[in-house]
């Protein structure tokens, strides 16, 4: 990845409505999402110029933005096609796309009722999230000091920017304790996901993943359960505790930028990537690929 500062790059930013030249596209210091966390915001990879679940992920984008309560000023039709032509503007065909949607800075307060929801959309060249020589080999993972809140204290469902402040967190511990990720259990002390990424485990030949009800129901979650249940390969979601992860032989972890990454270590907890997690990051990787149109 290049070490120019994202604020520095070359390209095109679509811009509510309009392409703008990627340095040209700022915000106010005061705008409210800034100060608030109110922004949405979603992570997408197009794979030979085509963008992965892009409807699915528009639809989401909005969902989340009236989960915050506000409504994004364009059609899931739009967002789409404003995506496609950001990254054609910067001639990319492999790339991350970032769409993200804030409160602007009309209102200056907790209460923003009559402030502009703005969207832009930024594409670049983004290779493997975990370093592809260590990825095979699994990554190793700590556990996190923050849990995720209670859903009833907090807007789960949503990719809302505030819910990542305590991902962050928890990713520089574990990086600077030499990790890769760290691994956050629910409130009640359950296994639910790391800073980014959903986890699943394999046990006697069938998958188990925590129950999606108090973080992120990931679209490459949904996407990676389906490949699974096409091999006819038992899927079980279910609640997991901490210590259920002694019985289980591998472990990968799942998301729009991690794709499909094994797993070789949690903690003081061991897995070796097998036969069942291969199957499915071969199945995935076919899966993104654009597929020939009928003639």
């Amino acid at each position: 990845m290049s070490a120019t500062p994202f604020d520095q790059r070359d390209g095109w930013i679509w811009y509510d409505g309009q392409l703008v030249p990627w340095k040209d596209a700022k915000v106010h210091v005061l705008t409210h999402a800034l100060h608030y966390g109110s922004s949405v915001f979603e992570g997408e990879r197009a794979y030979g110029g085509e963008i992965f679940k892009s409807i699915q992920h528009a639809e989401r984008l909005k969902k989340s933005a009236q989960i915050l309560d506000f409504e994004i000023p364009f059609s899931v039709a739009e967002i789409d096609a404003a995506k496609r032509l950001v990254l054609e503007k910067n001639g990319q065909k492999d790339a991350y796309l970032r769409p993200v949607a804030w409160r602007g800075s009309e209102m200056m307060g907790v209460s923003a009722q009559h402030n502009k929801i703005h969207l832009a959309i930024a594409s670049w060249e983004w290779p493997s999230y975990f370093d592809p020589a260590q990825k095979m080999k699994g990554i190793r993972i700590d556990m996190a000091e923050y849990r995720r809140p209670d859903p009833a204290t907090a807007p789960s469902t949503a990719k809302a920017a505030g819910l990542y402040m305590i991902c962050t967190i928890s990713k520089h511990r574990a990086e600077r304790r030499g990790y890769a990720d760290a691994l956050m259990l629910d409130w009640q002390g359950r296994v639910a996901e790391c800073t980014g990424a959903n986890v699943f485990f394999v046990k006697d030949g069938a998958l188990h993943t925590p129950i999606a009800d108090c973080f992120l129901d990931g679209i490459t979650r949904q996407t990676v359960i389906e490949l699974a249940k096409r091999r006819g390969i038992e899927v079980v979601e279910r609640r997991i505790m901490p210590e259920e992860m002694a019985g289980f032989s591998e472990c990968f972890i799942t998301g729009s930028a991690a794709e499909v990454t094994p797993v070789a270590e949690i903690a003081t907890y061991t897995f070796t990537p097998g036969a069942l997690t291969k199957t499915l990051l071969e199945d995935y990787e076919a899966e993104v690929q654009p597929k020939a149109k009928a003639a």
